[in-house]
């Protein structure tokens, strides 16, 4: 159809596009129904999961009591449990071929287990055996060759041909709860110790390179899949810090929601947006250049999310939780799932675009933002708000009554920075 693009044929474009967009944010709402289904058949509190590297429907999860089950994502049911280890699973990862995966528990052994069931009348027996002489926190496999990484009081590099360690890095004398290697330059790895510091090593120097000191514990790190440099920690003090491994000094963004300690943390695979499991029995979608998230999921029976995962195809979110299930959400909440006529599509992308163009009018971002919180995080969410206002006001009475310069002015970044070690 030739049509006449002149605006002045057109002269209510604006106005008709923004009740366009008004509708399409509402509609965006009414059908945000991001929790699809929930995978039960743990015996204990759901302690890490692991993803298969070369299978998007295969996932793995280990519990507190030494059980291991591998999950199907489309049938969504267990197809295989293991006994894995006595007390908790601590860790576990994916070989990168997909072959086998590594798991390490409470009775100071590192396992490797191959991926497929035993045939008929065989035994589910591991393919090798590790023990150490320390307790196990954690573990991660390298992105390209038959190397992985075990933590405990410090952290070992394997071989898995071999029955000792390669090497051994240590710096401080503190536990470290985990290890994870960077998928690009695959020589890095980060730790995160209980003595609040988050330690980076280089395994062609098998010496540690520098560690960062903030005010509290790190739980955890996950580095960014698309940018070499950039990792996101997920910290006691409710925040994640996302930090540029050259420039430990500042982190490059604060992220701060939650209202309990951040327990997880996994990147999606665009790199873009990261998914945060906390304490306080939500978990969080956070864009990695803003600081607040963008959407926030919980459910009223799921407790402390321990460990999150966000799947490689980039469409869903599974996280593990205290009461036992691993639940399965969309990483867009209102995507629809299925196959889309082509109008359907076009239609969305329309959307979209109109979505953005007016996403800083009043009325639209208001019903955009709004989410419905359990009463426990939304009364904590003002109480917050009350204690860092008192904590504002009376840094400013302080500063009015010292001489000046005497009380500086400390970033929102630069605050919970302790001190950076080369």
């Amino acid at each position: 159809v030739p049509r006449n693009y002149d605006p002045i044929l057109h002269p209510f474009e604006v106005p008709r596009e923004y009740t366009r967009a008004l509708n399409a944010t509402k509609l965006e709402r009414v059908f945000a129904k991001p929790f699809l289904s929930s995978l039960d058949g743990h015996r204990d509190g759901v302690n890490c999961m692991a993803k298969h590297p070369k299978s998007l429907s295969t996932v793995l999860s280990g519990a507190c009591d030494g059980e291991v089950k591998i999950w199907n994502l489309t049938k969504r049911q267990c197809i295989r449990t293991l006994q894995a280890h006595e007390g908790f699973v601590r860790g576990m990862c994916a070989r990168f071929c997909g072959t086998s995966f590594f798991t390490v528990g409470d009775d100071k052994t590192v396992k490797q287990w191959k991926m497929e069931s035993p045939g008929y009348g065989e035994e589910e027996e591991p393919i090798h055996t590790i023990l150490g002489k320390t307790v196990y926190t954690g573990i991660d496999h390298h992105w390209k060759e038959a190397v992985f990484a075990t933590c405990g009081q410090q952290v070992d590099i394997w071989d898995e041909q071999r029955t000792s360690p390669m090497c051994s890095l240590t710096w401080g004398f503190d536990s470290i709860s985990s290890v994870k290697f960077n998928p690009i330059e695959t020589y890095l790895l980060g730790s995160c110790a209980s003595d609040r510091n988050i330690v980076l090593y280089d395994m062609r120097q098998s010496t540690p390179l520098k560690k960062v000191i903030l005010k509290m514990r790190t739980n955890t790190l996950c580095w960014n899949p698309m940018e070499a440099f950039i990792f996101t920690a997920a910290n006691e003090d409710y925040n994640l810090y996302t930090f540029d491994m050259r420039f430990l000094a500042s982190p490059v963004m604060v992220h701060m929601d939650h209202v309990s300690a951040v327990l997880d943390v996994d990147y999606s695979p665009t790199g873009k947006e990261f998914v945060s499991a906390s304490f306080d029995k939500s978990i969080r979608i956070f864009p990695v250049d803003k600081g607040h998230s963008r959407e926030i999921y919980h459910t009223k029976r799921m407790q402390h999310v321990i460990t999150v995962k966000w799947t490689s195809d980039n469409k869903y979110i599974l996280c593990g939780s205290d009461e036992m299930n691993i639940r399965l959400w969309k990483a867009n909440a209102s995507e629809k799932l299925g196959v889309l006529a082509p109008r359907e599509k076009a239609a969305m992308n329309y959307n979209q675009k109109l979505k953005e163009k007016f996403q800083y009018h009043p009325q639209i971002k208001r019903i955009a933002r709004h989410r419905h919180l359990p009463k426990s995080i939304y009364c904590q969410v003002k109480e917050q708000r009350i204690m860092k206002e008192a904590r504002r006001r009376k840094e400013q009475n302080r500063r009015k009554h010292s001489k000046p310069g005497s009380v500086p002015f400390v970033s929102e970044k630069k605050k919970h920075i302790v001190a950076v070690v080369k």
